[in-house]
């Protein structure tokens, strides 16, 4: 029996909270979390910290393969994930259905709150959107930067902030909030999750068993339920 040390973006988290018991009573494997955001993670690697295994964006993964980080053999795409606003229960859901009303919604809000653009891919990819629409200045005194790690979307269910975008499986389980809907699919970001084992792992076999694990089509419904759609 292994103990697995795992570095995983806040996204799976949900879900690992479900799958985690199931493949350790099935293996007898012990799986331990180490929660980050992207960019802290990427450097933590950059800094030589090496867990067994590492769940992120998968073009990350890929860039790491390339690097020799990863092993090119024990990698599985996990899931999509996408963004969607999100607004305190209870409270009037705002129209989002066209491009034009987001941009709308966006502007007429008292307070909005999603993730540092320099922490992760998402709050990285809103800062692009708001510059597209033109929006960014009017944005800024009024937004506020929360990873959902720490606390962006409580910051939604407290009132904190009237509306948030986080990717969905981030807020799908959180109490207090509302998922109004995904965002507009011209403004959408899709990221494809998925499990890596590091080259440094000289023991790969049980990172590798948890890796196919949380891809087994048989614990797909799982990664649907807590916010992930399908990767293939």
């Amino acid at each position: 029996m292994a103990d697995i040390r795992v570095m995983t973006g806040g996204a799976p988290k949900e879900v690992l909270g479900v799958l985690i018991p199931q493949f350790r009573q099935k293996s007898g494997h012990k799986v331990h979390l180490i929660f980050a955001v992207i960019s802290a993670i990427q450097q933590k690697l950059d800094a030589g910290e090496t867990p067994d295994m590492v769940l992120m964006p998968v073009p990350a993964i890929e860039a790491r393969v390339k690097d020799g980080t990863f092993r090119g053999d024990a990698r599985a795409p996990l899931g999509i994930v996408r963004v969607a606003l999100v607004v305190r229960e209870g409270a009037a859901k705002p129209d989002i259905s066209t491009l034009d009303a987001f941009k709308n919604t966006m502007l007429s809000a008292p307070s909005v709150v999603h993730s540092n653009p320099t922490a992760t891919p998402s709050g990285g990819h809103l800062a692009k959107v708001w510059e597209r629409l033109g929006i960014a200045d009017a944005l800024k005194p009024k937004t506020i930067f929360r990873n959902a790690l720490d606390g962006g979307a409580e910051a939604i269910a407290n009132g904190e902030a009237a509306i948030g975008l986080y990717p969905m499986s981030e807020v799908i389980s959180v109490k207090g909030v509302a998922i109004v809907e995904l965002i507009p699919s011209d403004v959408q970001l899709n990221t494809v999750y998925g499990a890596a084992v590091l080259s440094a792992n000289t023991s790969p076999e049980p990172a590798a068993a948890f890796a196919r694990f949380l891809a087994d089509p048989a614990n797909a419904h799982h990664w649907e339920d807590a916010g992930f759609e399908p990767a293939n």
